[in-house]
């Protein structure tokens, strides 16, 4: 499958508090990882669907909660595509620390700034597939926020610029 191109996003939740009832416990904190395998899956009714590490942190996070953002990566975004791709990674608070955001208004997830397309999706189904989860979820929001640039690719265990 290393020879199928495909275009690079960052998939982003926020992470309730621990304890929302406790003043003193730790705000929300923001979570992204980097897929590749992400796609349209219907336009009447909006879906698309991405597929999770089973027992991933995102995986994890997603099977409680239902509220998520896509954001569609140029190939000048290379950077947060290898840093959220990480294994062993520090925190997410840490990733996002110098990555310019907004946040969705249904989610609260963060909205990478200059990426292609920016999605806000509920999750409508989630179907376990071998060592991985399928999240499909319905787009409450869709935007281009950046026409600038191609799209950031994966092909053959790398990134990739278009032409």
């Amino acid at each position: 499958m290393s020879r199928l191109a495909s275009g690079v996003v960052l998939v982003t939740a926020q992470e309730p508090p621990l304890d929302p009832d406790d003043p003193g416990a730790p705000d929300s904190e923001d979570v992204g990882m980097t897929a590749t395998a992400f796609m349209s899956v219907s336009l009447d009714p909006p879906l698309v669907l991405v597929s999770l590490r089973e027992g991933s942190r995102m995986d994890e996070l997603l099977a409680e909660q239902d509220l998520w953002a896509v954001s569609v990566l140029s190939e000048s975004q290379r950077h947060i595509a290898g840093r959220f791709a990480m294994k062993g990674r520090v925190s997410d608070r840490l990733l996002f620390a110098d990555i310019p955001y907004t946040r969705g208004e249904h989610s609260g997830a963060p909205l990478v700034g200059g990426a292609l397309a920016v999605l806000e999706c509920r999750t409508e189904q989630r179907v376990p597939a071998g060592d991985h989860t399928l999240v499909i979820g319905r787009v409450l929001t869709a935007r281009v926020p950046s026409a600038d640039g191609g799209p950031l690719t994966y092909f053959r265990g790398r990134y990739r610029q278009l032409g």
